[in-house]
């Protein structure tokens, strides 16, 4: 019986964690075979080559695209998705993949899923029906109606893609496959390396031992003039807090040309005596630093889901993770300092309850055993109302 070939696409390095398991499932899965997109920053060598994390694992990848147009504006995202059409495109013509499998709500995602598409090439896709406000949600739930086979995380997301109209005979609630990871991390949360050693980075470089923070703040691309003045608010709390921080480079959307602006601005002018600046980490290695840590600051998804299950203490800032299911790790505040301040002193230091809101530790796996064996088709809703009639 021949196997399926399950084209999956990488973009971010964020986006690694989540996929990562599902790339050794489907590698060890006996009736499916691997192919591998990277594109977009995981090909770039400013946000820290994915690409070669992914190679370095033992994955091969089957294409690179480059599509990002230099800028970080509202114009040149969207350029860079309409370049990403044409070349997605170019490249699953190639390949003929059974499926395509993509992640969550990133631009270059609504690229290969438009691509994939058009194509008639069955598309999964993993973390769709979550609410979040802002550029994400639209891009989400746009691909959310492309895609033939959906992997929500939740029990909430699966019965909003159903209320989508959405086949429920096609509807998986897998849990987030970077759960898998944070599992892993649980069974074996020694930091078995040194970060500074094995990552570089810039600032200082204080002692970690008696406790750190973790930084992670991104842009929003509906706010994409005040990335500047929000992530001085988030610096200058940090700063006060006299404790010390290790902060990872903004994304590649909107506006993260004038975070990143910001950041380089405070080390110069203000130089924090606490702070070291990375641009990126080996799944694993991040979700074992952020084990560790006193909390995570910002608003990345990451303090959403992995820290909720790891009961990692998380302040959320602004409104990037609008309505986004949560735990009770995570206390909400304004691009206020003196909020941001204020919650890291009385929030965090101390484990919370973890919560398995996210999944359980075995997304990878199901998502696999799933694509083996569910119908491949790239029909929709007369298709089902033709099968319930």
């Amino acid at each position: 019986m021949q196997k399926r070939k399950i084209c999956v696409v990488l973009t971010a390095r964020a986006s690694y964690a989540k996929i990562k398991t599902i790339l050794s499932a489907i590698t060890n899965h006996k009736e499916l075979d691997l192919q591998v997109v990277c594109a977009a920053s995981a090909v770039l060598e400013r946000y820290g080559n994915t690409d070669k994390m992914v190679e370095e694992d033992g994955f091969t990848i089957d294409e690179r695209i480059s599509m990002i147009m230099e800028g970080e504006t509202l114009l040149t995202s969207a350029k860079s998705t309409g370049l990403g059409i044409i070349e997605f495109s170019g490249a699953f013509h190639r390949l003929q993949p059974d499926a395509v499998l993509v992640m969550a709500d990133r631009f270059e995602i609504l690229s290969a899923a438009i691509a994939a598409s058009y194509l008639n090439i069955p598309l999964a896709h993993v973390q769709g029906g979550e609410v979040s406000g802002n550029i994400d949600e639209k891009v989400r739930h746009s691909v959310t109606k492309l895609a033939d086979i959906h992997f929500p995380a939740t029990k909430q997301s699966a019965e909003n893609i159903i209320r989508m109209g959405e086949n429920p005979d096609m509807v998986f609630c897998s849990g987030c496959p970077s759960i898998d990871l944070a599992q892993e991390v649980i069974d074996n949360p020694q930091l078995d390396f040194d970060i500074y050693d094995k990552y570089g980075g810039v600032g200082t470089f204080p002692d970690l031992s008696k406790g750190y923070y973790v930084v992670m703040q991104h842009p929003v691309t509906t706010e994409y003039h005040g990335g500047r003045e929000q992530i001085d608010a988030t610096l200058t709390a940090m700063n006060r807090v006299n404790k010390p921080v290790l902060l990872f480079w903004p994304n590649i959307d909107a506006g993260g040309g004038e975070v990143s602006k910001g950041i380089r601005a405070f080390r110069e002018n203000e130089k924090p005596q606490y702070m070291h600046f990375i641009k990126n980490m080996e799944p694993r290695d991040f979700l074992r630093v952020l084990n560790g840590s006193l909390g995570i600051i910002g608003n990345s998804s990451a303090a959403i889901r992995e820290a909720s299950y790891l009961g990692v203490p998380a302040v959320n800032i602004g409104s990037r993770q609008n309505a986004r299911e949560r735990g009770a790790n995570v206390r909400d505040v304004d691009y206020d300092q003196k909020q941001i301040y204020d919650a890291v002193l009385n929030h965090c230091g101390q484990k919370k309850e973890q919560s398995p809101l996210y999944g359980t530790g075995n997304a990878g796996e199901q998502i696999a055993d799933t694509l083996s064996t569910a119908p491949l088709t790239y029909k929709k809703t007369l298709h089902y109302v033709e099968e319930k009639a």
